[in-house]
């Protein structure tokens, strides 16, 4: 044996001898597993996986893959122990949200500059993907603005000449309106060389160039109307802060780039319209594929290709659910009371009578009936179905007296004055008050949540896309600045379309729209889709919502559709089923409203949050770079 394996290495080792004439030529071999830049920028294959990778790192704040960030900010409960901290703390980290990956942008830079050195490359591919680059590149410094205000703006790769004085690759932060100026120019650049096509959805379209171009500019106008009430979030050389001469002109290029897309420039875009049941539909466009004609621009995922994600097994209901598995995100009564009457009436959900008596309900839906049809497509309550099963969510068993009889484990059985024995005495779903993964707010989310069987498996994973443009935002974009540039009429039209989509039969008339009334309608219509803060941030009431102040169940259930009102604590609505044998009112529900005691903090927004800070490793390294203001 030992001699047979001395043959095999001579052989080997002769081989190799043969193979080479000196060891300059062995080592000097082109090697197999790389490609050299040439080769690259020759096929169009090639450079179209470079700008998938682009588009994989596209960054986002609320996205699927973390579901945390899409339920932040007190619309939501975080039902899972690990986290019951963040309701514990008070202050926000000034570092929170921030953002600096200027690798990302110099690859970008050096794809542009080497695609553009392509001699191989059809000019026709050359073009749209250059068009696509800096679209991503302008998408990226959006990101930093929004976080960061101004920043440094590199539009070139640059190389350290290693002199010892690297000070040539040290820029100062640009004006925050510099950066948006940048963003908005570059979509207008490259949206007539993007394709046209509302097919067109996990790249880079004509219509998520506008699209784009209209959230950016409804930012910066923003920023400029209502940055004068906190004349402290600025600082003396504009790179955080905008002249508020400019608002205006920002709103005007909003409502153009909105209208370009309502007028069917880019594609032919509409509302989600396909199922007669509203709730159901609005559900539904966020994970439909087929022909969805609201979805403008998408991280999108595939169960072929292996891209899939865990959104629908982190939060799906946990009772009956594959691999017992979800429960995680508890959206507060907070959100669920925004959402109006069918009427367009704001008004608390019906718990009590005028005289302080506990209502009750033949089932545990019917507290429900009759709100926008976005609820229960944006929130799973209690008695409604998700994966063809019935949700069971309650909190205990009401006795005549008053006794409340419950349980610290899911589905718990007991034996109660009147009961049959041993009877169940809470839903498997819960809510138990501190117990991980049941309805600790006596609700789940339903947007984003897949209902294809095996979605709740870690074998399978879902593939339900992240929608980052769509339609309805396009036309909220558009009511929004048409309201600012003085024209209400514009505004309810555009406002009408999206409420009517809900299912809300009394029309907005221009007499009712308000910035309180806009406001209002994003809350609903963007919920967990990772808008609401930087609308919070925008308008410069993120300090008075999130005042550091613990609520009360008044305020939770008074003045509801207010979203400048204090938003501090996340509540919950606790669903009970009455057993009094023999009376009408055995086996009728009531609720009552509640606080999750893990809630002991409450959120305060300091005005040093308006901006994440800029570490103190970057500003070492570039001693140009000026702090943002109150930090």
């Amino acid at each position: 044996m030992k001699m047979k394996k001395h043959i095999s290495i001579l052989m080997v080792m002769a081989v190799l001898a043969g193979s080479c004439t000196s060891d300059s030529e062995f080592l000097d071999r082109e090697p197999t597993n790389i490609l050299t830049q040439d080769q690259i920028f020759s096929d169009s294959e090639l450079p179209l996986s470079i700008l998938a990778d682009f588009y994989n790192r596209y960054y986002d704040f609320g996205r699927i893959e973390d579901w945390p960030s899409v339920a932040d900010f007190n619309v939501a409960f975080w039902s899972e122990a690990g986290r019951y901290g963040h309701f514990q703390n008070s202050d926000r980290g000034y570092g929170d949200w921030g953002n600096w990956d200027y690798g990302y942008i110099r690859e970008i830079n050096l794809f542009m500059e080497r695609l553009q050195a392509s001699e191989e490359l059809a000019e026709s591919d050359k073009t749209r993907f250059l068009a696509e680059a800096r679209f991503l590149r302008a998408s990226y410094y959006f990101t930093l603005v929004k976080r960061m205000g101004g920043v440094p703006l590199i539009l070139e790769s640059e190389e350290y000449d290693f002199s010892g004085d690297p000070s040539y690759l040290q820029h100062p932060r640009e004006t925050e309106a510099a950066i948006y100026d940048f963003v908005i120019n570059e979509a207008e650049a490259v949206k007539d060389i993007l394709p046209a096509s509302a097919d067109v959805k996990s790249r880079a379209s004509k219509g998520a160039a506008l699209a784009m171009e209209a959230r950016a500019a409804l930012y910066a106008g923003s920023i400029a109307r209502y940055g004068q009430n906190t004349p402290s979030v600025s600082l003396p050389g504009g790179e955080v802060g905008i002249p508020a001469s400019r608002a205006e002109a920002y709103y005007q290029t909003a409502l153009d780039a909105a209208q370009a897309i309502i007028d069917g420039q880019a594609g032919n875009y509409s509302l989600y319209m396909k199922k007669p049941d509203l709730s159901e539909n609005f559900a539904s466009l966020f994970y439909d594929k087929s022909n969805n004609p609201e979805a403008i621009f998408v991280e999108d995922y595939m169960l072929q290709s292996g891209k899939v994600h865990g959104f629908t097994i982190s939060n799906q209901p946990r009772y009956g659910a594959e691999e017992e598995e979800g429960g995680r995100i508890n959206p507060s009564l907070n959100l669920v009371e925004a959402f109006e009457t069918l009427e367009g009436e704001c008004e608390p959900l019906p718990v009590k009578d005028n005289s302080g008596n506990y209502l009750k309900y033949e089932n545990p839906e019917d507290i429900f009936e009759g709100r926008d049809a976005r609820l229960k497509g944006t929130v799973i309550v209690p008695g409604s179905n998700f994966k063809g099963r019935q949700v069971d969510i309650w909190a205990g068993v009401l006795l005549p007296d008053g006794t409340i009889i419950s349980g610290d484990s899911r589905g718990q059985q007991k034996e109660f004055p009147g009961s049959n024995g041993q009877e169940q005495v809470v839903g498997f779903d819960g809510p138990i008050d501190g117990l991980e993964f049941t309805a600790q707010t006596g609700f789940y989310i339903r947007k984003y949540q897949d209902p294809k069987a095996g979605s709740g498996q870690r074998g399978v994973q879902s593939d339900v896309w992240f929608i980052r443009y769509r339609y309805a935002e396009v036309l909220m974009n558009a009511a929004e600045a048409a309201f600012e540039l003085g024209q209400p009429e514009l505004s309810a039209k555009y406002m009408n379309e999206v409420r009517s989509r809900a299912g809300i039969t009394t029309e907005l008339t221009a007499d009712d729209i308000s910035f309180e009334r806009i406001a209002h309608e994003r809350f609903v219509e963007f919920a967990f889709e990772g808008l609401y803060f930087f609308d919070l941030k925008r308008w410069r009431i993120a300090h008075i919502v999130m005042d550091g102040v613990p609520m009360t169940e008044e305020e939770v259930t008074s003045d509801v559709c207010d979203v400048t009102d204090r938003l501090t604590q996340p509540w919950g609505l606790w669903p009970y089923k009455i057993s009094d044998p023999g009376s009408s009112d055995d086996g009728q529900w009531t609720y009552r409203v509640m606080k999750p005691s893990r809630v002991t903090g409450a959120d305060r927004f300091r005005l040093g949050n308006y901006y994440s800070e800029i570490g103190q490793d970057i500003i070492n390294n570039n001693p140009l770079i000026v702090r943002n203001p109150n930090q």
